[in-house]
């Protein structure tokens, strides 16, 4: 289904809202602006609906926010480092949009644009996007789709696909934030488990101040399930960004048929499952969400949503080395990552 909103967005049209429902009764709303996810609502076993993502009132409200809710980022999800890499000897200088870095693809990233929706029904909804070479410093022209597609089993799966003309790091994800309790509470009460066996330090900006580091011994051993505040805020890596903003990367090494992440409400009444084909999963527990417009009355608080965003390690354009694919997408190749987030009624 498709509607069209009463307000105007940036460019004077209207928000085109679309709704997706499966035959369990689940029902996801997206919008063209940002090719955003607005709501998820599961049914749960007891009969009651349960809202499981973060989102503000109206479409209108997403213009007020800085963190990204329920948005499609690129060029570059997650950061780069003083807004600059070298390719083929070359230095190609970003927009910068976070101090000199550049943060989910510049000051006008994918997030603040209009897609177009080519197709749409009731279980998907496609969306393309094109960027101008040069745009947010990035080379070349690409073309990007999104697609969301709502399953019978509570999935949604997310598919995100781009080709360029000159070479080009490209990583793309969505932004969603979930909160399984369905209200504004604590996230850091949810159960969480990350299958991974190392996480990646950054500073006080989100860069990366050196190579991987294993959870083992350590509060970021997600490969157990556990309380997320057991051990928050524990060491100098989380104090350094208010909680957790690290990458993972993910032992399932891009095999989408072995789940990378599970997420328990606090009621333990709903669960999620995250399956990626992406190489790492950016764990981000909601440090700065303060004053966020949400749906009620009160603004989102500090750690009352969390994300679990797929893509490659930050900063990846500037370390070649580090063991995941190449972030340089060429000419004549296809980049294509798959994100399916499971949601299951206990």
């Amino acid at each position: 289904m498709l509607n069209e909103t009463p307000a105007q967005a940036p460019d004077g049209q209207p928000y085109r809202l679309l709704t997706l429902r499966n035959d369990a009764g689940m029902v996801v709303t997206l919008m063209d602006w940002g090719a955003t996810l607005l709501s998820a609502r599961i049914p749960l076993s007891d009969g009651s609906v349960r809202e499981a993502l973060l989102g503000c009132a109206s479409p209108e409200q997403y213009h007020e926010q800085t963190a990204f809710l329920g948005a499609s980022i690129g060029r570059y999800a997650n950061r780069i480092a003083n807004g600059r890499y070298a390719l083929a000897g070359k230095t190609v200088s970003l927009t910068p949009n976070q101090e000199t870095h550049q943060l989910h693809g510049g000051p006008e990233g994918f997030d603040k644009r209009r897609w177009q929706i080519v197709s749409q029904n009731d279980r998907q909804v496609l969306f393309a996007l094109s960027s101008d070479d040069g745009d947010q410093g990035f080379p070349g022209n690409l073309s990007a789709t999104a697609q969301y597609r709502l399953t019978d089993d509570n999935r949604i799966a997310i598919t995100l696909r781009a080709t360029v003309d000159k070479p080009c790091p490209v990583n793309l994800t969505n932004h969603a934030y979930f909160n399984l309790d369905g209200e504004q509470s604590d996230v850091r009460r949810h159960k969480l488990q990350i299958l991974a066996d190392d996480y990646l330090p950054v500073d006080e900006s989100g860069i990366p101040r050196g190579g991987l580091k294993a959870v083992s011994g350590t509060a970021f051993d997600f490969r157990h399930a556990k309380t997320i505040a057991d051990g928050f805020l524990a060491d100098d890596d989380q104090r350094r960004v208010n909680g957790y903003d690290h990458a993972f990367l993910l032992q399932a090494k891009g095999d989408t048929q072995k789940p990378v992440a599970r997420l328990w409400s606090e009621d333990e009444k709903l669960q999620m499952e995250v399956y990626t084909s992406a190489p790492a999963l950016q764990f981000y527990s909601g440090n700065f969400l303060v004053g966020t417009p949400s749906r009620g009355p009160q603004p989102y608080a500090d750690w009352q949503g969390l994300a679990l965003e797929s893509g490659f390690l930050p900063d990846s354009p500037n370390h070649p080395q580090w063991p995941q694919p190449d972030c340089i997408l060429h000419p004549g190749e296809e980049y294509a990552s798959l994100t399916e987030y499971r949601f299951i009624p206990t």
